[in-house]
């Protein structure tokens, strides 16, 4: 039997799920295929609608070889696993003459964990461990969960989180939940042979398509024990996400609570000069983190150095002493041990990394209403990292509907440590871009208004030019409108501000879960929902009820943000434009994410506002204009709430 053409699988594929391959799509999977042939790597913007979820899946199960799909969110991971790879593997079967396997693969800090469900947590106060149902009331939020979760451990077959349906709060997981630094080892643990998160590996091992997140990706890059199984090719959805994931898995925190925890935890394990040691130096670094001011330390200061050197000599020391003696009296030792040292590792590792300094590192104190003050550490950049971990040895697929930034995938390629598109070296990974664009008419669905009239915006106060225009915006659309806010305190203004002038009613992020918000968006047309980040990239409400996405201004980082401003530092010391590098690229994304939440079907219509003068007027203003999709452009206010208008009307008269 000859092989089935690509062409043949992707259009079993897409009837399958009752559609139809579009010319976006068959060029995507033609590019993921001869990616994965060559083998060289690949960075695809899909628009939304292309249906490059297919585009992918279908040329990586043709390929035969493990494929490990990473995304940034919990909901692609399950629409893969629950929708779209049962229904691909179905369709191409019969074609393929094979069933490819797949599997999830998450954090083990994910899995419940049996050995603490049942044996209990080590208690950081006493000696051994409590039984964690008993301390919490039955009667308790938390009482409740832990009991429901007793039950349904003997009912899971994967002991996912994601699975637990509703779900938890963190501290309710974390009492039946470990680390990996604080897992005892299948061989060590009573409950190894049938631990949920080995059981997970092992399905892994076994599968065709492991699909798993950015963060155990960047685990397994960063932390040199593998964690994915060996594959011969790494597609990365949700690729303008991978930056920042990794970024946060690099990062490193110091604070005063947590190393008095790690001394509560060893104190017991190890001698009275060990343990004083460490207490004193925990002492130390906690009065000098009383006194600490937000911001960047660009050269560490003597006295915090000194705290750092004796932490992390004591650490290294109750390190040493916790593995070299064995305590009987102590119940079920090895957990006891294992938290301990899991604790004071993680201490020394800050702490070590922080006094070592390094000029690729930036390190910046922080400080929260709730927790205080904290030290924090973090890679001047992971484009290094990204280059030599993920771009040898495997073909790499990255695809997003938004990685071409200010009209080229220079900008994104940098940040992934690749050099400029067509660049020839002998170690230089070699990619190429391409934009399979997306089945909507952005130009007769979408207007892009920037309302160039007003004020710039400054750093502090609200903007009344700006309130008077939103009021007017969401008046002229009947509602329907997504507020994407470039900070809390401006969403809240605004809601407040608005729930004062209008009728429509405004529901504001944080108010209730973000799940709620999206669901009462989208029920009732007249309806506003207004918040900031997670809105900008989460929110996917077809039809009527999104008809107008106002941005407040340009989302520019805080300047005072210590990670952004040393990246734009160094990219202006070493010749180049930091703004445009870092600031303006940063921004771009956001905006080319927010304005994709106007366009989500063929039947949406509807305006993308942005009320920041400076979109129209500036310099760098048409470096983000290309960023966007290619809607009808205009600065015309009363062209605006025409349209506004009549899309409302249009709506009103089909009864929506």
């Amino acid at each position: 039997m000859t092989k089935p053409s690509l062409p043949e699988l992707l259009h079993a594929a897409v009837s399958s799920v009752g559609g139809v391959e579009r010319p976006g799509q068959v060029t995507m999977a033609e590019a993921v295929a001869q990616a994965i042939d060559d083998p060289s790597h690949l960075l695809v913007q899909a628009g939304t609608g292309t249906g490059k979820s297919l585009g992918y899946l279908v040329p990586a199960l043709a390929h035969g070889e493990r494929v490990v799909v990473a995304t940034a969110t919990l909901a692609l991971q399950r629409q893969l696993v629950e929708r779209d790879l049962p229904r691909t593997v179905d369709a191409l079967h019969p074609l393929l003459r094979r069933r490819p396997q797949f599997a999830m693969l998450k954090g083990r800090s994910n899995y419940l964990c049996l050995h603490r469900l049942h044996e209990g947590v080590p208690q950081d106060e006493e000696d051994g461990l409590f039984d964690q149902f008993e301390a919490a009331a039955p009667t308790s939020k938390l009482g409740q969960d832990l009991l429901r979760m007793r039950d349904w451990s003997d009912e899971t077959e994967t002991g996912d989180r994601d699975d637990l349906t509703p779900g938890v709060s963190d501290r309710a997981w974390s009492q039946v939940s470990v680390s990996s630094r604080e897992c005892l080892g299948a061989s060590k643990c009573a409950y190894g042979a049938e631990c949920f998160a080995e059981l997970a590996r092992e399905r892994a091992k076994l599968a065709d398509v492991v699909v798993t997140n950015h963060a155990l990706l960047a685990i397994d890059a960063i932390e040199g024990a593998p964690v994915l199984p060996q594959h011969e090719v790494l597609i990365v959805d949700e690729a303008h996400e991978l930056v920042s994931r990794v970024t946060g898995v690099a990062t490193g925190e110091l604070t005063p609570g947590q190393v008095h925890r790690a001394v509560r935890r060893s104190a017991k394990l190890v001698n009275e000069k060990a343990a004083d040691a460490l207490q004193t130096a925990a002492e130390t670094f906690e009065r000098l983190m009383e006194l600490a001011l937000p911001g960047r330390l660009e050269e560490i200061p003597e006295d915090l150095g000194f705290a750092l050197m004796a932490l992390r000599d004591a650490a290294r020391t109750v390190i040493s002493a916790i593995g070299s003696t064995r305590d009987k009296s102590v119940p079920d030792e090895d957990v006891v041990r294992k938290q301990a040292l899991a604790s004071v590792e993680s201490v020394h590792g800050v702490a070590e990394r922080i006094a070592n300094g390094s000029e690729w590192d930036v390190v910046w104190y922080e400080r929260h209403d709730r927790f205080g003050a904290s030290l924090r550490v973090a890679p001047l950049s992971v484009s290094g990292l990204l280059r030599e971990k993920l771009f040898t040895d495997r073909s790499v697929v990255l695809t997003s509907a938004t990685l071409k930034l200010g009209g080229d995938f220079n900008g994104v390629g940098a940040s992934l440590g690749l050099a400029p598109e067509g660049t020839e070296g002998d170690d230089v990974p070699q990619w190429k871009g391409i934009d399979v664009g997306s089945p909507f008419d952005y130009r007769k669905q979408g207007i892009l208004y920037v309302a160039r009239h007003l004020s710039p915006p400054g750093r502090e106060g609200t903007r009344g030019d700006m309130m008077d225009e939103l009021a007017e915006l969401v008046e002229a659309a009947g509602g329907r409108t997504l507020g994407l806010f470039s900070s809390m305190r401006g969403a809240q203004a605004a809601a407040e501000e608005l729930r004062s002038r209008l009728d429509s009613p405004i529901l504001l992020q944080g108010e209730e879960t973000l799940g709620e918000l999206i669901k009462a968006f989208a029920a009732d047309p007249k309806t506003c929902l207004f918040g900031t980040l997670s809105l900008w990239q989460g929110v996917d409400v077809p039809g009527p009820s999104s008809q107008l996405v106002v941005m407040d201004r340009i989302p520019f980082p805080r300047p005072d943000d210590p990670l952004m401003s040393a990246r734009q530092k160094a990219v202006e010391e070493g010749g180049g434009n930091g703004f445009m590098a870092v600031a303006a690229t940063h921004a771009a994304l956001l905006m080319a994410q927010g304005a994709g939440r106007l366009v989500r079907a063929t039947g949406d219509r509807g305006v993308v506002a942005v009320l920041d003068p400076r979109l129209a007027n500036a310099r760098y203003g048409s470096f983000l204009r290309a960023s966007l999709p290619e809607f009808w452009y205009t600065t015309d206010r009363n062209q605006v709430r025409r349209s506004l208008a009549t899309i409302d009307e249009a709506a009103r008269a089909d009864g929506r």
